[in-house]
């Protein structure tokens, strides 16, 4: 049997309430002030768990978050490609009110039917969802029998549990991630099975800020 632990970034400035919430996507932001605090509370759960790699996304906000994890278990944080965030193209840096003016029609479709979306000079989740099970498999055929840390994204993370769930795209908005959550799925004989979703009892003595996303 392999493990798979697959935490959601921290927080950053473009994670908090409704002024500052922004399609990330690709552009590279840092955690701010409670992603590290929420970083440091991941480190501490997960110490204790024989974890063999630490992979993440490239972006600066996955590896934030996995360095302190990496660096309590005495391993590297290794970059890789397929867990980098969506590509929102002309989405991406806006707001979601932006977004509602400017591309009104599509925006309910993602809001509706988001499997639905290609997004204007960006992915699809069906693109996503290729990419990051690539990476999933070949990360489960280099470690068999081990445990394995993936430190993702909001979209990355909730397309990649639809998949090991056997569900499709459609199920998108049904599967919640918060900043600093934590996953769990074992892989055995072609079979994922779900062992802990969206778990932050780890970060009950951070203080959030209201309408964190």
């Amino acid at each position: 049997m392999t493990r798979i632990v697959l935490v959601r970034h921290g927080q950053t400035k473009w994670n908090i309430g409704a002024e500052g919430v922004r399609f990330r996507g690709r552009t590279d932001l840092a955690l701010d002030e409670v992603g590290r605090a929420q970083a440091e509370a991941l480190a501490e759960r997960l110490s204790g768990l024989p974890i063999a790699a630490v992979y993440s996304s490239p972006l600066r906000r996955a590896v934030q978050t996995a360095k302190p994890i990496a660096d309590k278990l005495g391993l590297q944080v290794r970059p890789i490609s397929g867990l980098m965030d969506i590509d929102y193209g002309d989405w991406q840096g806006r707001t979601p009110d932006e977004v509602a003016k400017i591309y009104p029609d599509l925006y309910r479709l993602w809001l509706d039917k988001p499997h639905l979306v290609e997004f204007p000079h960006g992915e699809s989740l069906a693109e996503v969802r290729a990419r990051v099970m690539a990476a999933l498999k070949e990360l489960i055929a280099r470690h068999k029998g081990q445990t394995i840390l993936l430190v993702a994204h909001q979209v990355v993370n909730k397309v990649l549990i639809c998949a090991m769930l056997g569900l499709d795209n459609s199920h998108f908005w049904r599967i919640r991630q918060d900043n600093g959550c934590i996953d769990i799925f074992d892989y055995e004989e072609g079979r994922f099975t779900a062992v802990l979703i969206n778990d932050t009892c780890h970060l009950k003595a951070i203080k959030c800020p209201q309408g964190t996303v």
